[in-house]
């Protein structure tokens, strides 16, 4: 039985380049559908959020049509510590001949970055127990699995669980 060959890849996150990369926070959108068109498109032209005036949970909320469905969503803040990044395909990567043997190898590089993005909902306005706003909870939960735990964190554990 053959083995078959995975992708293998590199991503370039540093800005080493003398090009400034381009800051795209609050021009970020997360939309409730699938748009199947990858490619320039005139955006701005067509949508248009507007703020409607008033908050939700603390969320401002703000209003636009695509398609000719309501939308209502809030701009929000990433964690701090993370960032988020669009990426390309990076082509001028010279690949060895033995890269290409072994199965396919992708490049990708920074094109951009952002650290506020904007989430839409159908019909109904954003608020705390929305899931996407929720998910954002696991960057926390992940800190916490993955901080390294210091002898006086067991043995406060071991004193609270009766174990000494």
């Amino acid at each position: 039985m053959e083995e078959e060959r995975g992708t293998t890849g590199s991503i370039n996150l540093s800005q080493k380049d003398k090009e400034e990369k381009v800051n795209l926070s609050c021009q970020v959108h997360h939309l409730p559908c699938c748009i199947k068109f990858n490619g320039p498109c005139s955006v701005s032209q067509y949508f248009k959020p507007k703020p409607k005036g008033m908050e939700i949970d603390g969320l401002a909320v703000e209003e636009s049509h695509f398609r000719g469905r309501n939308l209502q969503g809030t701009t929000i803040s990433l964690p701090n510590g993370y960032s988020g990044f669009v990426l390309g395909k990076n082509i001028s990567v010279k690949r060895k001949a033995c890269d290409v043997s072994e199965g396919s190898s992708d490049n990708w590089e920074m094109k951009a970055k952002f650290d506020k993005l904007t989430y839409w909902n159908h019909d109904s306005p954003p608020s705390n127990d929305d899931p996407f706003l929720r998910s954002f909870h696991w960057f926390a939960v992940a800190e916490a699995l993955h901080k390294p735990v210091k002898v006086e964190d067991l043995a406060a554990a071991s004193v609270a669980l009766g174990k000494n």
